[in-house]
């Protein structure tokens, strides 16, 4: 009698979840990313994305709910979202049975070099519950760095010059260098110093009028990239005093026509000399005849 009710028991629960699962949609989707326009994406500019999913001529999907998620590192504009709704064969292309989405997102401005995932998700008829999928776009760095050193100070002048660098592998223009207020550096006029556009793997150089200190000197460098952002990076560079104290182009030396220039006075005041006491001997020969 116990086998037997739970026989029935058993019986019973697996006509329950045998319900249960009939009565879950049976609505597979492929998704995969179809195409990315620009590729690379470029941090701090927009990308076309055409996402393709697969399977939705399945009368069991119903309404579906696609969302491309708004996170790093895409962005939506202000008052857009990634939210997209479809009906049963609403977006079926011709006999091929997929579906594709299309959307233009701007890519984080601090989106780092390479493959990136982003994340999508829908959501099928009546449940509550978000299938998420991850894909990946491809983002090119537009960022640069820069070298700094201090290539000469003038004590007299005061003026102390730098040269910099660009060791990334984008131009950059609108090049600036800010020097902050800071105890290692006494700054006369402007703290700005425009530079202008610096290719990759070329230099220039910049200069402050300063009385700088032993130490380092900290500068702010501000530029824009190839997707015309505006980036901001700091350097420290540092001062030794001794390496622009003692150096032979420093030293005064004596042009070679001021010796030239001596001689020849020398030689005209010989010649001069001798002409007078020839002269003066003449004239005593005379006043003795």
């Amino acid at each position: 009698m116990k086998d037997m009710k739970k026989m029935i028991l058993l019986l019973l629960a697996v006509v329950f979840l045998s319900s249960f699962v009939f009565a879950l949609p049976n609505c597979d989707l492929t998704v995969s990313l179809l195409n990315q326009d620009p590729y690379p994406a470029i941090p701090g500019d927009y990308v076309k994305l055409v996402i393709q999913v697969r399977g939705v001529d399945n009368p069991n999907c119903g309404e579906t709910v696609f969302e491309l998620v708004g996170t790093y590192p895409i962005h939506f504009d202000p008052g857009q979202d990634g939210i997209k709704r479809m009906k049963y064969g609403g977006y079926v292309l011709d006999s091929d049975n997929f579906l594709l989405l299309p959307y233009k997102v701007r890519v984080d401005e601090n989106a780092l070099n390479g493959d990136q995932n982003v994340s999508f998700r829908y959501l099928v008829g009546d449940s509550n519950t978000y299938i998420t999928k991850s894909l990946e776009i491809n983002v090119q760095d537009s960022r640069s760095d820069f070298e700094v050193s201090v290539k000469d100070y003038n004590s007299a002048t005061k003026i102390l010059t730098f040269e910099i660098l660009n060791i990334g592998k984008n131009d950059v223009a609108a090049l600036t260098v800010d020097v902050p207020i800071q105890p290692n550096l006494d700054v006369k006029g402007s703290r700005r110093n425009i530079v202008g556009s610096l290719d990759s793997n070329d230099d220039t150089t910049f200069s402050f009028e300063a009385t700088p200190k032993q130490g380092q000197i900290n500068l702010m460098i501000l530029y824009n990239d190839q997707s015309n952002v505006r980036r901001t990076t700091e350097k420290s560079v540092m001062f030794n005093a001794e390496d622009f104290q003692g150096r032979v182009a420093d030293q005064k030396s004596t042009p070679v026509w001021s010796y030239i220039l001596v001689i020849v006075i020398i030689i005209v005041v010989i010649i001069w000399w001798r002409r007078r006491a020839k002269r003066k001997k003449l004239d005593h020969l005379k006043n003795h005849r």
